[in-house]
């Protein structure tokens, strides 16, 4: 494997939030109409490079500081662009909004359970034929994302201190405090507690020593750099988000595959870090990126949008529908056999591909 070096940025991980912020101070300023086809269609582009250029920034920070802190600091960015987006939606009002985060949070769960470890053992396994990981970290992982699934996404639809797939207000909120204390705990238990839980297995370290950090002025630029871009990520969002629910009814897509877009959009470049981790033959980190990136979506989003939503005195739906509490519980049933044995196959990476594209169709055809 060639080495990996972070010498310097890319040129365009700095153009990118660059543009979009001249884009936004153009458009406080009064002098540029983004009401317009092309000057929205620039700011999508521009929303995308500053994703990316968050998670590459992100991911340098990463490798400065070593894993698990490094999938950490991933999931936690892409989390912060997450919920821009969806707040952004809600506070619009637009049609659907109070349904926004559930639909979102349960597709990032999908998306990373089936798509992103899918193509993680697909690839990995074409390469490497058989890969490993640490069992205690991936059933901890697990665990914890399980819990807070059935807890988030299921049990508003069997409460009964309100009518239909919702939380009373004070159920809401200790759920969301729940959420956000067992997300810490997991955090303390990852970093600190059992740190080596989730660290390469020796067999793998080799892959590892081609890895050269970056130097400490490109960790400095990349730190700048990040806050610049996750602002960017967040203003345009707002400035996207009734442009994008208007684009999906016009398809004629169900009002629900706005959250699937939300997601696909923030874990793309996530999901491109897992699977170059599992060609690398480091499962471990993809495993980290992939469940990690999972947990904080509910367990840092959740807690925000409840937030929101309580203090605009607004509706929070959060109960999934029969046909996805159906899929939810078969990726997890699935995953806990995939993960339950420390070693995959391609085999494993096939089944939650089946199933990824079934929620794919049953987003767009429900």
């Amino acid at each position: 494997m060639p080495h990996q070096t972070h010498a310097s940025n890319p040129a365009w991980s700095w153009l990118a939030p660059a543009a979009a912020s001249a884009l936004l101070a153009a458009k406080f300023a009064g002098v540029l109409d983004v009401t317009s086809g092309l000057a929205l269609t620039f700011a999508a582009v521009l929303l995308g490079g500053a994703v990316f250029a968050a998670v590459h920034h992100a991911e340098v920070l990463a490798l400065k500081l070593g894993e698990p802190f490094g999938s950490i600091l991933l999931a936690v960015a892409v989390t912060v662009i997450e919920v821009a987006l969806i707040v952004s939606i809600m506070v619009s009002g637009a049609a659907g909004s109070d349904q926004v985060a559930r639909d979102t949070v349960f597709s990032a769960v999908m998306i990373v359970l089936n798509g992103v470890v899918g193509m993680c053992l697909i690839l990995g396994g074409q390469r490497h034929h058989e890969q490993s990981f640490q069992l205690h970290g991936a059933a901890a992982a697990l665990g914890v994302l399980g819990v807070l699934a059935t807890m988030v996404l299921v049990m508003p639809n069997y409460t009964l201190a309100t009518p239909g797939p919702e939380f009373s207000v004070p159920q809401l909120l200790f759920v969301a405090a729940v959420s956000l204390a067992l997300y810490i705990v997991f955090v303390f238990v990852q970093t600190i507690r059992h740190r080596d839980y989730f660290l390469d297995a020796e067999s793998d370290t080799a892959d590892a020593s081609d890895v050269i950090k970056p130097t400490a002025p490109v960790t400095a630029a990349s730190a700048l750099l990040l806050l610049v871009s996750l602002t960017a990520v967040v203003l345009l969002a707002k400035l996207l988000s009734y442009p994008l629910d208007t684009a999906i009814t016009s398809a004629g897509l169900p009002q629900a595959f706005v959250g699937v877009v939300i997601a696909a959009v923030v874990l793309l470049p996530e999901g491109i870090a897992a699977v170059r981790a599992a060609l690398g033959n480091r499962l471990q980190n993809s495993i980290n990126l992939a469940l990690g990136s999972a947990i904080a979506s509910i367990g840092l989003t959740i807690p925000t949008v409840a937030v929101v939503s309580w203090l605009m005195e607004s509706k929070l739906t959060l109960g999934l529908i029969t046909e996805n509490v159906a899929l939810l519980s078969l990726t997890l049933f699935v995953s806990t056999l995939t993960l339950g044995t420390g070693r995959t196959t391609v085999l494993q990476g096939a089944v939650h591909l089946v199933i990824f594209a079934v929620f794919l169709l049953l987003s767009a055809i429900p």
